[in-house]
């Protein structure tokens, strides 16, 4: 694995950005799909999942070129010390990360510096040099709970960046705030942050 995500570039050219996406227990994670197309026509991408999204996530509907890592690749493949460690591979080969949809319940476990699964170890061993965009997907009383509030105060003290959600009629029943973003609001806000930075030179793609 380690050999794949070492950086270079194609004839001569920069390479294509490499964005790893991610999705926590969310019913919005039935959007993740559509998430991982749009971006997979700019960018390469590689994606992780948590248990409880996988309830919401159609894997055939994956683009193909997209490989989907989830909790049982964490250390499927290691043997002895030397070998790579996925939560770490994955942060060095990302430019950006996006969780989306974020969940209330990982929210708290960024916020507080668990790291329990492989999408929480990659936010624990990140390198906040890089860019990290968050997507939150939640019941609007949940959003609208006094810990939402403090978990996003912690997170944007990281660095982390927030795309809010919208108000609409939830999968819940209830109308109001707390629906992800649409996944194409989701990539062009990515993209344009991407390539207002990389014009800057604030993003270096070796």
């Amino acid at each position: 694995m380690t050999s794949e995500m070492e950086p270079g570039q194609i004839n001569g050219s920069p390479r294509r950005p490499r964005i790893l996406l991610a999705a926590s227990g969310s019913v919005a994670a039935i959007k993740f799909a559509n998430l991982c197309r749009c971006f997979s026509e700019w960018a390469e991408v590689k994606a992780v999942a948590t248990k409880p999204s996988l309830h919401f996530i159609d894997k055939a509907s994956l683009p193909e070129d997209v490989i989907l890592y989830t909790d049982e690749e964490e250390w499927s493949t290691w043997k002895k010390i030397g070998d790579s460690v996925l939560h770490i591979e994955l942060r060095r080969w990302a430019d950006i990360m996006v969780i989306a949809p974020l969940s209330a319940n990982t929210l708290g476990k960024i916020a507080g510096g668990l790291c329990d699964n492989l999408l929480t170890c990659i936010i624990r061993a990140w390198d906040y040099n890089k860019p990290l965009f968050v997507a939150p997907a939640m019941n609007t009383l949940m959003w609208n709970n006094p810990f939402t509030e403090r978990h996003l105060m912690v997170i944007d003290e990281l660095g982390i960046s927030l795309i809010p959600p919208v108000s609409k009629r939830l999968a819940c029943g209830d109308y109001g705030n707390g629906a992800m973003a649409e996944p194409s609001l989701i990539y062009s806000t990515v993209r344009l942050f991407y390539e207002s930075r990389s014009q800057s030179g604030g993003i270096n793609l070796a």
